[in-house]
Formats: C-alpha cells, structure tokens, sequence
C-alpha cells in the first residue's frame, strides 16, 4: 500500500486561562473563531475547554504551511485579544510545517512557549465532503465527563 504524501498540518494548543478571566477567554475564543470560519484559510478549528482545570485545547488543520502564514497575517488581533486571557502550556504541531514557520512560533509579543513537531506517518481525510462547512455551537450544558484527572500526553 502506497501511503499518499500530505502538506496538511495540525496544530494542538493547549492554553492555561488566567484566573479570573474565564468569560473573557470564552468571547475572545468565540469572536476569533467567528473571524476564522469566515475569512482564515483553516480547514477546521475546533476549541474545547476544562472549565474545572481552567484549560482549552484548539485544533487548528491548515492545508498547508503558506495557510498558516496567511492565518498569522489575517489573524494578529484576534490571537492578541485571546493572549490577553491565557498562557500558552503546550503546544504540538503535527505534519512537516516549513522552517521559517517553525522558527516563528512565539507569542505575539514574541515570547516562547513549549512546543513539539511529529512528523506524519500515515492518515487520510474526508474534508472535502458535502456539508464540511457547517459550523457547530456548543452544548455547555453540564453532563458525563471524566473527573478522575487522567490525561494522556501525546510524545
């Protein structure tokens, strides 16, 4: 089996909310998804938050490295607003991003954070079917989540 060559890159953000800005981060999130899903070149972003752990995990798949540079260009201000409200933690790129974009991770303000780079191995995706664009709202209504802590890091 041949294995298809892919330029698409993933990225996983993991972010730390400040103390006292939970509402705060929640705007900036929902405004700066609103501005990508109508005019950055993401394939799909998705952001899910641990109120509980006051952390948020976005997905970010761009189709390849010249998405994310016009991402960066378009997006500045709205990352700068959700910045206002967290840390970076961690942060994982998965694909084969070009050098100059990953010499450029850094904060907007240019601080560094950890991040990690795992090349593909295999995969596939269905993006391109009807319906990919849907956007979808978020149920915040309480229910069956794991509260026991257990996490597994990706490596």
């Amino acid at each position: 089996m041949e294995i298809a060559k892919s330029s698409t890159i993933l990225f996983r953000n993991t972010m730390r909310i400040t103390d006292g800005h939970l509402d705060g981060f929640r705007r900036a999130i929902a405004q700066a998804v609103a501005f990508a899903q109508e005019h950055g070149p993401q394939l799909m972003v998705e952001v899910f938050i641990d109120e509980e752990r006051m952390l948020a995990h976005s997905f970010q798949l761009y189709r390849d490295s010249d998405a994310i540079r016009a991402h960066w260009r378009l997006s500045d201000p709205y990352i700068r607003e959700v910045m206002e409200h967290c840390t970076v933690q961690h942060f994982e790129i998965f694909g084969a991003p070009d050098h100059d974009i990953v010499a450029a991770i850094k904060t907007p303000d240019g601080e560094s954070f950890p991040f990690v780079v795992t090349p593909r191995l295999a995969g596939f995706n269905r993006l391109g079917t009807p319906g990919s664009g849907e956007s979808h709202v978020a149920d915040t209504t309480p229910g069956p989540q794991r509260r026991d802590g257990a996490t597994r890091e990706l490596t």
